[in-house]
């Protein structure tokens, strides 16, 4: 049967219209997305059908163009459809961070840099600039690869630090490994860090490190 064809207090979309967003299983929102079924069963159906199959929505949203399209129902369409709808999740918790309000959240910090950072394959060395007022003014990617004290260079982040007036810093980065406990190396770039923004008057409020279930912040533990 049509989702259509269901009761109008049993669809997805007018249930999400009626209650919001929150309401709604993982299988129901999936399925505002995919529109459509396949071969007589509902968006619904096939909705549940690929979390089952992919063992989870994170799995399945990680999952590449050839793996997901392989699944009955799916194509290039409905791919682009879903990373449409994760990209956006991104840019609109970054435009939250961003919009030029003084950052007073560390909480608001951590979601975005989760849903920023979590997910890579590889470890990304990133940095949230902020003014006097610890209002962000910009936030950037600097480092990729295996992030330990001899790849990331403290003259570039003071480079790029004066390059947008910062006064203050929050830097951040992901283990891929999912286990957010910080490393010796990690230790050791924020002293460095520390002490070469020191040099130009620029504070580092924070280093966080992103797991997968965790955002550790150095500032918290008294390693800043």
């Amino acid at each position: 049967m049509r989702i259509a064809d269901w009761p109008q207090t049993e669809r997805p979309r007018e249930r999400l219209l009626e209650h919001g967003a929150s309401a709604l299983s993982e299988a129901e929102l999936l399925a505002i997305l995919l529109r459509t079924g396949h071969r007589g069963r509902s968006a619904l159906d096939l909705a549940r059908q690929l979390l089952g199959h992919f063992g989870g929505l994170r799995q399945l949203l990680d999952c590449d163009q050839d793996a997901l399209c392989q699944q009955p129902g799916m194509g290039p369409a409905k791919f682009a459809q879903l990373h449409a709808a994760v990209e956006l999740a991104r840019r609109h918790l970054r435009e939250h961070l961003c919009r030029g309000t003084a950052l007073t959240s560390p909480q608001a910090t951590r979601e975005y840099l989760r849903a920023a950072l979590r997910d890579r394959p590889h470890e990304v060395f990133c940095s949230l600039m902020m003014d006097t007022r610890h209002r962000v003014i910009a936030f950037e990617e600097l480092f990729t690869g295996t992030i330990d004290a001899a790849h990331v260079h403290p003259r570039v982040v003071v480079e790029r630090a004066l390059a947008r007036r910062a006064a203050a810093l929050i830097v951040a980065h992901n283990h891929p490994s999912g286990v957010a406990e910080p490393s010796q190396a990690d230790l050791a770039i924020t002293r460095r860090l520390r002490d070469a923004l020191a040099l130009v008057d620029i504070r580092l409020l924070d280093h966080f490190i992103v797991g997968d279930r965790e955002v550790v912040s150095l500032a918290e533990r008294g390693l800043v």
